[in-house]
């Protein structure tokens, strides 16, 4: 039993070192070389946790070995625009002007129910709005409509509005985040202060504070507990 325990605590250690090393960008999106990266990898993770008699370094090596292969993959994508398209394709225009590009379409294996589905969570339900509809190469739908159906802008309204800048979390769940607070231009001094402006003795008592660069400042105190 130790041992089982063991060999998965390593085996999901070792993951989740490879989904790091992998970066920010294979998270959020997949692209085809790095759906069969994650495909073989869970497979592969699985057989030394199945089988206690599989060696354990057995089991890690070709998880090892993948994640080597997506990094040089993904350096490669990066550098060469050619060995781009030819792992990751190129983008499709499905609508132009308000209209569907049936060949496209069918090339892409894109059914009309998909696209008008895809459109619906986009809130557009007239397909003659769309200039363009792209389908991405991983797989999502960027929808770009008309100038005229786009919403105005303050700018287009020549409303003067305050930029805004994004907010540092100075306190999380009653812990002080010290980095934050002294990239933010405060100090401990001065948290003090304002947490004592609205009566509240102690950080502990924050769930979420936050200030941006304009010194707006967000406080949650923490709900009594029951």
């Amino acid at each position: 039993m130790a041992i089982v325990f063991i060999r998965t605590v390593i085996v999901f250690l070792v993951l989740i070192l490879s989904m790091r090393l992998m970066g920010k960008r294979q998270l959020g999106e997949l692209e085809l070389s790095e759906v069969v990266v994650a495909v073989l990898i869970s497979d592969m993770a699985s057989h030394p946790l199945q089988d206690i008699g599989v060696p354990l370094f057995n089991g890690l090596l070709p998880v090892i070995v993948l994640l080597c292969c997506e990094i040089l993959i993904s350096g490669a994508i990066v550098s060469s625009i050619r060995f781009r398209a030819l792992v990751c394709g190129r983008p499709s225009i499905l609508i132009e002007n308000g209209k569907i590009i049936q060949s496209e379409m069918k090339r892409c294996r894109f059914t009309v129910d998909e696209l008008a589905e895809d459109l619906r969570k986009k809130g557009i339900t007239d397909i003659s709005k769309v200039k363009y509809a792209i389908l991405e190469t991983d797989g999502t739908l960027s929808v770009l409509p008309y100038a005229s159906e786009k919403p105005p802008s303050a700018a287009d309204l020549k409303i003067q509005v305050d930029d805004f800048s994004i907010p540092y979390t100075i306190i999380s769940s009653g812990r002080i985040l010290e980095h934050n607070l002294r990239d933010s231009g405060h100090d401990i001094q001065w948290l003090n202060a304002q947490l004592s402006s609205r009566n509240i003795s102690s950080p502990k008592d924050v769930y979420y504070m936050t200030v941006d660069k304009s010194e707006r400042i967000y406080i949650l105190p923490k709900e009594p507990e029951k």
